[in-house]
């Protein structure tokens, strides 16, 4: 798979079958994201990677804290401002419609896009996620290295066959997360990442992209 195909075949999948991740499969991928580039080589990513029991514990924490109705735990960064102005507004309204449309969920039906959202904390059924942490005393560039980050690792299981779904979800449950992996104390967890084999039979849709003019200025002699 050369990397136009992983760039366009990746998208964020939210149903996998059981199928195991192979343990080598997984240390060579994140081998290779080691050589994401990062301002002055930092390398500001903490990354855990968990299969088995391990992760079957964090789901079985979050399953249990959801049917009790536990609050979500305090914010440790926003993820979104409060008031996202145009036009991305419109493109994460248009994301819930596509995503809950292919659910055949209706945008008045709030209990049942709870019940959709609450999958995020079984890694919609992957059996191997990432959880990615970033120290606390690091700044905005340092997060946009992460990112980078995690974009070499999605292309990087892409081009084994394997799909995966980025969830800024699990810091809403950050606590539960520590409570297994133990992170130290000086790491923010900034997100999770489902990683398995597609469920071919889900029912999903792609979510569209903003047309370049939207996006992109194009300035020079060509």
């Amino acid at each position: 798979m050369d990397v136009y195909e992983a760039v366009t075949s990746r998208r964020a999948v939210r149903a996998y079958t059981d199928r195991e991740v192979p343990a080598d499969t997984l240390e060579r991928v994140l081998s290779a994201a080691a050589w994401t580039p990062s301002a002055s080589n930092l390398q500001p990513w903490h990354t855990y990677a968990v299969t088995g029991a391990p992760l079957a514990e964090i789901k079985k924490r979050a399953g249990e804290r959801l049917a009790a109705g536990d609050p979500w735990d305090d914010p440790e960064y926003e993820q979104y401002p409060q008031a996202l102005k145009s036009p991305y507004r419109e493109r994460r309204s248009a994301f819930g419609e596509q995503r809950y449309g292919a659910l055949g969920i209706a945008r008045q039906d709030i209990e049942a896009r709870q019940r959709a959202a609450s999958a995020n904390w079984d890694c919609f059924g992957a059996p191997a996620a990432l959880f990615c942490y970033i120290d606390r005393d690091l700044g905005r560039p340092q997060w946009s290295d992460v990112g980078m980050y995690l974009q070499t690792v999605m292309l990087l299981l892409r081009s084994e066959g394997l799909h995966s779904c980025t969830q800024m979800a699990w810091a809403k449950f950050h606590r539960t997360v520590a409570e297994v992996l133990s992170p130290p104390d000086e790491l923010m967890l900034f997100c999770g990442m489902s990683i398995g084999f597609e469920d071919p039979t889900a029912r999903d849709a792609r979510t569209g992209r903003a047309p370049l003019g939207e996006t992109v200025t194009f300035m020079g002699d060509t």
